[in-house]
């Protein structure tokens, strides 16, 4: 199976080509924090060049979902809609906090894993997973606290939000493996997406809170 993967989640812009189960054409990342709508389509122009592909090409395309940044997630969302309309192949969303955590477990991990992304103002996203991946507590938005809390017996934290848990965690004794990523590995994308339900992982943003920004009451029109 051959996978386009999209990555604008968080602060970097990236796609990478993968044939199943770990073979990567062509890959291309650029850090960014904002920007993403003016840099997917030429990033995506290059990796396909680089890769000597056409888009019908591929099986499926695998897009992270989030969570994320609002607009980021729109960016790669709505190109792999895009792909997905113009080429008849399937896409599919695959979890931010998933990704990070699946490489652990396809290295052998048996013990829990928490993925966590920095969410400002003292919050994480963040999720724990337990031996082959199950779900041990769903993705939430959480105080740093309340995420410490749950990750106390976990043997990895991974993500961009675990140097901020691993700042204030208390107990040194007990802190787990901290491996800080500013965004998950395409190839871990790409697995994720190729063994996705297409039925049930579709391409559409998961939002764990409102956006900062939001219309005023005032400045309403009233309907007519």
């Amino acid at each position: 199976m051959r996978i386009q993967a999209i990555d604008t989640a968080l602060e970097a812009c990236a796609a990478g080509v993968i044939e199943m189960p770990d073979l990567i054409l062509a890959q291309e990342s650029a850090a960014m924090v904002r920007g993403h709508a003016e840099a997917l389509m030429p990033l995506l122009a290059r990796v396909m060049d680089h890769a000597a592909l056409g888009f019908s090409s591929f099986d499926r395309i695998a897009v992270t979902v989030g969570p994320g940044s609002f607009t980021g997630l729109r960016v790669g969302i709505a190109a792999a809609r895009g792909i997905a309309l113009a080429t008849g192949k399937p896409a599919v969303g695959v979890s931010t906090l998933a990704a990070f955590a699946a490489p652990f477990f396809a290295a052998g991990e048996s013990r829990p894993i928490v993925a966590a992304v920095d969410a400002r103002h003292d919050q994480v996203y963040f999720e724990v997973f337990g031996p082959g991946g199950r779900i041990l507590v769903t993705p939430r938005l959480a105080s740093v606290s309340d995420a410490i809390r749950a990750a106390s017996e976990a043997a990895v934290i991974v993500g961009s939000g675990a140097g901020v848990l691993a700042g204030a965690w208390q107990d040194g004794n007990r802190l787990p493996a901290i491996e800080t990523q500013s965004a998950p590995p395409l190839a871990s994308i790409a697995r994720l997406g190729a063994a996705a339900d297409v039925a049930r992982a579709l391409p559409k943003p998961l939002y764990l809170r409102r956006p900062d920004a939001r219309p005023q009451d005032a400045a309403r029109l009233p309907r007519r």
